[in-house]
């Protein structure tokens, strides 16, 4: 068995966790890969067995590289990780950070979880992801939540004129738009008062970010589509971002978002739900009254 790290946060507060799964590695005989600056951490605080046999990364995973890569930290460690393992290796997020519905075991059940992969109790669920495209067909970059636009500064809106495979569908007078997969529906697009969409969903959804309009409402489209956005602005520049990512664009500019040719699988155990996560995550039910 071999299993990846990533992370992105060390510090002494992640020393016991860590000493606990590299010691899980130890008697499982599992070999390990640790993205370069986790595996640095560990040299440097003199955690790494000599029985241990790890290695570190810094390049996208390959199928044969590893069988598991464990994110370890909030969603946003999660979403970064999706760099390195892109539909290559399946994940499994282990939450250290606060609201967490991508990273979704806790630290004190790592060993159990494990096992549960070890002993083939899980399913893997395919997560599809955003790519977004000059109109030339080249990929600028990938997001398995979400693409938004927004102004760079506090002057003046954006006009977003927006089509559908080609097709004319409104402009939107804003501050940004989003454009969100199923995943995403509980970050940024929430936020600002998009639809929460189960995962397995193929759709998109395009939410507005204050619209001028007050009748301009969150639209969910299926994920087979195009869509194109021709993008004015007073301003000079303006500022694209996938999954926190930012790419600085010229203003009067057209961008194209579709589905990426690749899923992001994610590691599923028989005791995590999306229905389990949303009331838990988001206190649903917490009343008195239940």
């Amino acid at each position: 068995m071999k299993i990846a790290l990533f992370g992105k946060k060390f510090d002494d507060a992640l020393m016991p966790f860590l000493e606990k799964l590299l010691s899980f590695f130890v008697r499982n005989n599992v070999e390990v890969l640790a993205i370069r600056p986790m595996y640095e951490f560990m040299r440097r605080r003199g955690m790494l067995d000599a029985r241990l046999r790890i290695a570190p990364f810094v390049t996208i995973l390959q199928e044969t590289d590893a069988d598991l890569l464990l994110s370890i930290g909030g969603d946003g460690t999660f979403l970064e990780s999706v760099t390195y393992a892109r539909g290559n290796v399946p994940i499994m997020g282990v939450n250290s950070g606060r609201l967490g519905f991508l990273s979704e075991v806790s630290q004190d059940d790592i060993e159990a979880a494990l096992q549960s992969f070890f002993d083939g109790r899980f399913v893997t669920s395919k997560l599809d992801v955003i790519a977004l495209q000059s109109m030339d067909g080249e990929v600028i970059d990938f997001a398995l939540n979400e693409f938004a636009v927004t102004k760079r500064d506090s002057s003046s809106m954006l006009t977003i004129h927006t089509y559908v495979n080609n097709e004319f569908l409104t402009t939107y007078w804003a501050d940004g738009l989003i454009v969100s997969t199923p995943t995403g529906s509980t970050a940024y697009s929430m936020s600002v008062g998009g639809p929460i969409v189960h995962p397995a969903t193929p759709v998109f959804i395009l939410t507005p970010i204050a619209p001028h309009n007050l009748t301009v409402r969150p639209l969910v489209v299926s994920n087979d589509v195009d869509v194109r956005l021709h993008i004015e602005s007073r301003g000079r520049r303006l500022l694209t971002s996938l999954d926190g990512r930012m790419h600085l664009c010229d203003t009067n500019t057209c961008l194209q978002i579709k589905k990426a040719p690749f899923n992001v699988r994610v590691v599923q155990l028989p005791e995590h739900s999306f229905y389990a996560t949303l009331r838990n995550k988001l206190m649903w039910g917490a009343d008195k009254r239940n």
